[in-house]
């Protein structure tokens, strides 16, 4: 089974990936990892002029790193979920702190910067430098679900036996294995779709155990789209658009202004301060953090 997939998807890979700014050679290590922290949840549309953007801006890490967090949360803009952007900033410090400014190549060193977890250093070490490593993220998930166990959609959260099968789906071959992790990735975003799929453009429907089973519905808890109008998520991100636009404090009145309900508007701020988005002053006045 494993044999009959690489070739396949790798095949469709050669011939359909999307020609993006960080699979490109003058992206580096460094354009795949801020590419990889803006794509978390946020479709490829709305990263693409933000990344370059920030890559004009800041094309090392070390020049992220002298910049004060704050400005990293401004250059984020409306991609969403701000302490991204934190993250971002501090793996670039850290990077500048403790590796001479360059990407770390070993997986553990991607591992121990601050704001990158399992799937993102799996994805560096792979995308940045050719190295073999499972990449799961929900495209690849649901490539595997279905081509492999026959289900619709992965769990919610990934499982042990998920990462124990896309082990056992890795090519031995080191670039092989990177080139695979990049198919798979994009055979989910491209066409094996969570809503829509279009089989007939798939290279392993032939192969793929839910199709070949009449495609069962699923039978897990009833999967929910994530809502943000009325959230509080919405709040903060209005409350944050004030700070962005702005290049001195900001007084509590013109915050009071972007949202009607007092209480939720209070909790999204209190939110923002406790995550580090926001810094109060005295008088208040907030402003974006300086440090």
């Amino acid at each position: 089974m494993t044999e009959k997939l690489h070739a396949p998807v790798i095949a469709w890979f050669d011939a359909h990936a999307r020609d993006l700014p960080w699979r490109r050679p003058e992206a580096g290590p460094w354009g795949v990892m801020v590419s990889e922290f803006m794509l978390q949840q946020t479709p490829v549309s709305r990263v693409q002029p933000v990344y370059e953007q920030w890559l004009a801006r800041w094309p090392r890490p070390a020049d992220l790193a002298e910049e004060a967090p704050g400005e990293a949360v401004r250059a984020w803009g409306r991609l969403g979920y701000p302490r991204r952007a934190l993250r971002l900033h501090g793996a670039a410090v850290a990077i500048t702190e403790r590796h001479d400014g360059d990407v770390p190549t070993d997986h553990a060193q991607l591992l121990a910067l601050p704001g990158i977890g399992e799937y993102t250093a799996a994805a560096v070490a792979s995308f940045a430098y050719g190295q073999r490593h499972a990449v799961l993220d929900t495209n690849v998930r649901r490539v595997f679900a279905r081509a492999v166990t026959g289900v619709q959609y992965p769990p919610n959260a990934t499982t042990a036996a998920e990462r124990r099968l896309a082990r056992e789906l890795l090519p031995e071959d080191e670039r092989t294995a990177a080139r695979w992790a990049a198919a798979s990735m994009e055979l989910g975003a491209l066409v094996c779709t969570a809503k829509n799929e279009t089989c007939q453009r798939c290279p392993i429907a032939g192969e793929c155990a839910w199709r070949l089973a009449g495609k069962p519905e699923h039978e897990g808890p009833p999967r929910r789209g994530q809502t943000y109008a009325g959230t509080d998520r919405q709040v903060r991100g209005k409350l944050l658009a004030v700070l962005r636009e702005a290049h001195t404090p900001v007084p509590q009145t013109a915050l009071d202004r972007v949202w009607h309900e007092p209480v939720q508007r209070a909790r999204a701020l209190d939110g923002l301060v406790s995550d580090g988005l926001v810094e109060p002053l005295a008088g208040g006045l907030y402003r974006l953090p300086l440090g």
